[in-house]
């Protein structure tokens, strides 16, 4: 909570002026009562007009004070709240984005999501309302005994042997209503995280016709949201029939007691009148505090899941300079790594290879052995456990991220598309001229698709690149890739839905114009990288096998036995794929 309200520390001074307004308005509330009282007890008796409408016209400049201080300060309010939970958000966005893989692996994307839309919203909802009533409420409270207090000290004593009853409902609700929420928002986890599986993987959903049995799991997410919501909001439904039943009998008891008063002629009408209407202001007084309890329970709970992610520090660290003297462009020095520890099974055992500037490099191996794994390394999304990667000698964790991924253009195995045009979606926010966009796209053989398009690099692709065939799909992203001219290019198993024509045609044009360009090719085919400068083969983990096609067929048994079982998909394909 302390870190959420460090966000409304420059808007003290704005708080502050509209607690004044709410305040002064909220007093003009209290003096209305008081008001009536005095008119029923002190001027009705002198029967005169004339005092009657003066006092008459003085509850009604009270009662528009009221109500204009109150929606002055209810504006206020929004405002504030408005742009804290603006910041928060954004500054929480920010933070995601600048997530280590392994961190948004522990909090987990639906988590995340929902704590970036949910959470927020119950921030929003706990800040206005905090303002709106926590001003109004107590001084109603308060100042509403105090005037009782001047009015029937008898019958307010009475009155207040309700209220330690109250506060004991309220604490204990909003105690226990806090853990009650957080474990609220840990089943709306999960229902998020089921919701976002089934809307990604709808079509394959739909061929397998798995409906009914999605149906099912989300049934089942939705149960346990429901009974978390239950637990959570039959708690804070106690309070309002407990706070009733107590001051109910409160009720009863100072209308007994105001009875036998006035009866017994030591007190007036017109005072009872008005501590009712004090009773009833503190009634709605107590009410609206139970339900700042309520709302301050449940932005308590989605407050300390912001902090987490917000207090959750850098995982990459930037290493003094380390530097040493080689001709080799990319190194990898015995690199290790496990995606967790803690299970002793590493991805990656000692990993050692070297490449030169402007060479070809291929790595291949079966399902599972590590591939994409080294290439997430290379771009420092996961440290390694042991060993060094090196660019130009240097450590990479000595370079700042930004620098070090800003040598990369990358098409990863499972890429995405932006619900926006191709041109954007070449560019991706990044400064590239248009000479430069139209000329990786001929390189990356999409120019004459998106030429045939009415609008061209106009076209807008909807998310996912779903109006647009497989093949179209990846040569939008290869374009993405080679826009920016990158130091190294990475093709993570991505051209399987293209022809061979076109992809013969593709590495022709890479290998042309992008010739001190190092390419790093991931793939399942031989045929793919068969013409590498250097092949790397990847098996549980371990390199098994380093050099040419044909060294390695001569020296490998693992790459003998995979190109073996690929010839006649080499034959046909005569060779020429990059990826």
């Amino acid at each position: 909570m302390r870190r959420i309200l460090n966000y409304l520390k420059p808007k003290t001074a704005q708080m502050a002026l509209g607690l004044i307004i709410k305040a002064a308005g909220t007093v003009m509330d209290l003096f209305i009562p008081w008001i009536l009282a005095y008119i029923i007890d002190t001027v009705v008796p002198q029967k005169s007009i004339e005092l009657i409408l003066f006092w008459g016209f003085i509850m009604l400049i009270c009662a528009v004070c009221a109500l204009l201080g109150n929606v002055i300060a209810n504006r206020m309010a929004s405002k504030i709240a408005k742009e804290a939970t603006l910041q928060i958000r954004h500054d929480l966005f920010s933070r995601i984005t600048h997530l280590s893989c392994r961190q948004t692996d522990d909090f987990t994307l639906p988590s995340l999501i929902s704590r970036l839309s949910t959470d927020t919203y119950n921030i929003h909802q706990m800040v206005g309302m905090s303002q709106r009533m926590g001003v109004r409420a107590p001084i109603l409270l308060i100042g509403g005994i105090i005037v009782t207090m001047t009015l029937e000290p008898v019958l307010t004593l009475v009155m207040l042997c309700t209220l330690p009853l109250l506060g004991a409902v309220v604490w204990i609700v909003a105690h226990k209503g806090v853990k009650l929420y957080s474990a609220l928002q840990r089943q709306m986890d999960g229902m998020v995280r089921i919701v976002r599986e089934n809307v990604a993987g709808i079509r394959v959903i739909k061929a397998l016709s798995k409906n009914d049995f999605e149906k099912e799991r989300f049934k089942n997410v939705n149960s346990g949201v429901v009974k978390a919501e239950t637990s959570a909001k039959s708690n804070m439904a106690i309070s309002n029939p407990a706070m009733n039943f107590f001051l109910n009998l409160g009720l009863t008891a100072v209308i007994l007691v105001g009875a036998f008063r006035v009866n017994a002629g030591v007190s007036q009408a017109g005072k009872i009148i008005a501590f009712m209407t004090y009773f009833t202001i503190i009634l709605n007084a107590l009410l609206s505090v139970n339900r700042i309890f309520m709302v301050i329970s449940e932005g308590s709970a989605s407050a300390q899941r912001i902090s987490d992610v917000l207090d959750s520090g850098a995982e990459f660290e930037i290493m003094p300079p380390n530097h040493i003297d080689t001709d080799d462009f990319i190194t990898f020095e015995n690199v290790s790594f496990s995606y967790v520890e803690s299970q002793g099974s590493a991805q990656l055992k000692n990993i050692s290879f070297s490449v030169k500037k402007g060479q070809t490099v291929g790595i291949i191996g079966p399902t599972g052995c590590g591939k994409t794994t080294l290439i997430q390394l290379l771009l420092r999304f996961y440290d390694a456990d042991s060993g060094t990667i090196r660019i130009c000698g240097d450590d990479i964790r000595s370079i700042p991220l930004d620098t070090l991924r800003g040598k990369f253009g990358i098409v990863f195995q499972n890429d995405f598309i932006l619900a926006d045009t191709i041109e954007e979606n070449i560019s991706f926010g990044r400064d590239i001229r248009s000479e430069a966009i139209e000329e990786s796209i001929r390189n990356a053989q999409a120019y004459e698709f998106i030429e045939s398009l009415d609008s061209g690099l106009q076209h807008c692709l909807t998310a996912r690149g779903t109006n647009i065939s497989g093949g179209q799909k990846q040569r939008v992203l290869i374009s993405r890739a080679l826009a920016d001219n990158p130091e190294v290019l990475i093709l993570d198993d991505s051209s399987s839905a293209l022809d061979y024509k076109t992809d013969a045609q593709l590495r022709k044009a890479v290998s042309r114009n992008y010739s001190d360009t190092t390419t790093i090719i991931v793939a399942q085919r031989v045929s793919s990288i068969k013409h590498a400068d250097i092949i790397l083969v990847l098996e549980d983990g371990e390199v098994v096998g380093v050099g040419t096609h044909e060294m390695l067929l001569k020296d490998c048994e693992e790459y003998r036995l995979i190109t073996d079982s690929q010839m006649g998909e080499d034959v046909s394909g005569g060779g020429d794929s990059i990826g």
